[in-house]
């Protein structure tokens, strides 16, 4: 019998083995407590590392308490929640299974009730009715950038101290290290501004920083986006430039994505009611500039569209969100043969004027809970009731609740 694509392991430039090629993606699992890890992360992770993926991604873990990105965020700056996260990465790893953090700053993409004055490469604030949900903010003076570098840095390293066996730079969806690199959000004039090279010196600085601190045998990925699509903001050539300046410093692993809040195009996809993996067309582009490992998260639901993105050599990763949501052990399933194509629920109110809006807005809601019902040992509730993650959302988020947030695919 031929051996499946996906269930064969990936040797990474430093040397680590990832198992095989399914990586579950990162996804706010807001579990936590003013911003600390408790047991319903660890009971998770453990479900997941069980279920078979060779590489599980923590929900995005800010770097400063002060900015966060919605409620329930983890926050890791200094040691005092070593312990809990040494359990929360040894649950992970368990089943030879590699656990990375996934580190970020939301910049300016942070609601009013989490950040009185949030902080942006410039005080470019979010127009029309983004602007009730996002407050203004001001621009980062240089201290405070390299400040903010050095917090990256702390994180990787307390990530590393923990028994994560890797870091992810969240430079994607809108967040504060995506605003530099944007020409609509960074208009700075100092070095941290205007051209390209410019642009992408802050996450330049926060990788150099963070992969001095760990050495070259801890692996360092960065989320990036293929485009903003958005009208002169970060664009799909200045997308590859970056990937092929962060492949000639050594970065180890780049997960394409795309979009942001005012265009969430990482949840809608690229072509609504294709099975085609989202960004594959621009991951194709990247075959012939770079080496290093890509993974695609997003659009995949049957083996045959997976194992053909694996054969062509178009990703060497299958990122899974939401279907692992759905069914934890689906990375086991499809090796050994027991899987049927996954179709994912569409949340409804069964209120016309409503489910226009409502089924989107809740869907992140909807998934959030299901990971609640992982953390509790029970299995996810596969249901369309749009009802109870959106009165859930009103809840958390109050009317910013029904403002776009960050994508669960």
């Amino acid at each position: 019998m031929t051996r499946l694509n996906v269930a064969k392991p990936l040797t990474l430039s430093n040397g680590q083995i990832i198992k095989n090629r399914f990586l579950k993606a990162s996804m706010s699992e807001t579990f936590a407590k003013n911003g600390h890890p408790n047991q319903h992360h660890i009971n998770l992770y453990r479900a997941w590392s069980h279920g078979g993926a060779g590489l599980l991604f923590t929900g995005n873990v800010m770097i400063d308490h002060t900015a966060l990105g919605e409620p329930g965020n983890v926050v890791v700056e200094d040691e005092r929640d070593l312990p809990i996260l040494k359990e929360w990465a040894k649950a992970g790893t368990e089943n030879n299974t590699q656990f990375w953090m996934q580190i970020n700053h939301p910049g300016k993409q942070s609601y009013r009730s989490l950040s009185k004055e949030p902080v942006a490469p410039s005080a470019i604030p979010f127009e029309g009715i983004y602007a009730t949900a996002f407050g203004k903010p001001r621009a980062l003076t240089k201290p405070e950038i390299k400040e903010l570098v050095n917090k990256f840095t702390q994180t990787a390293v307390i990530a590393k101290k923990a028994g994560f066996t890797g870091v992810e730079i969240h430079a994607a969806h809108g967040y504060l290290v995506d605003q530099f690199l944007s020409p609509k959000d960074n208009q700075r004039k100092d070095e941290y501004g205007g051209s390209l090279e410019n642009r992408m010196r802050f996450l330049i600085k926060i990788y150099e920083s963070i992969r001095e601190a760990v050495g070259n045998e801890f692996p360092i990925g960065m989320k990036l986006n293929s485009t903003d699509f958005e009208p002169g903001g970060f664009s799909e050539d200045d997308s590859i430039k970056v990937v092929e300046r962060m492949a000639d410093l050594g970065i180890n692993l780049i997960e394409i994505s795309g979009g942001n809040y005012l265009n969430p195009t990482m949840s809608e996809g690229t072509q609504k009611g294709s099975n085609d993996a989202y960004f594959i067309n621009y991951a194709r582009k990247l075959k012939n500039l770079t080496s290093v490992p890509i993974a695609l998260t997003g659009g995949f639901r049957t083996v045959a569209t997976m194992e053909d993105a694996l054969a062509n050599e178009d990703t060497e990763l299958i990122g899974l969100a939401r279907p692992m949501v759905l069914q934890p052990d689906m990375p086991n399933q499809i090796i050994d043969g027991t899987y049927k194509t996954i179709k994912l629920p569409r949340l409804k109110t069964h209120l016309k004027f409503l489910d226009k809006t409502v089924g989107p807005l809740s869907a992140n809601s909807y998934y959030e809970q299901q990971m609640a019902q992982i953390a509790t040992g029970n299995d996810p509730k596969y249901n369309t009731n749009a009802w109870s993650p959106f009165l859930r959302l009103i809840r958390m988020h109050g009317v910013a609740g029904l403002m776009p947030r960050r994508v669960k695919h």
